[in-house]
């Protein structure tokens, strides 16, 4: 009998509060690590080329869609992960 995989409201909540955090918890860390280095870098991007006089929502908007990504992502996989737990274990 396998462990008990974390309820998906618990990593949906704490992947909104630290990004990767999610992941983490869904035991990928490095998959974790991975959203983290493309939102800074895609952040970052955004940030040194957008115009002058955009929002700072549009100048950080690679870095934003990265991290709502990794939020659904780490959703996701803790519902699977929940799912099949409990299709194994009755």
């Amino acid at each position: 009998m396998t462990r008990k995989p974390v309820n998906p409201a618990l990593v949906l909540l704490s992947a909104l509060v630290l990004p990767g955090s999610g992941q983490v918890w869904n035991g990928q860390p490095v998959r974790g690590l991975m959203f983290l280095f493309f939102m800074a870098l895609l952040g970052g991007y955004t940030l040194k080329t957008a115009a002058p006089d955009v929002s700072v929502v549009g100048k950080l908007a690679g870095g934003l869609f990265v991290y709502a990504m990794a939020i659904f992502d780490a959703y996701k996989q803790a519902r699977i992960r929940t799912e099949v737990w409990r299709h194994h274990n009755g």
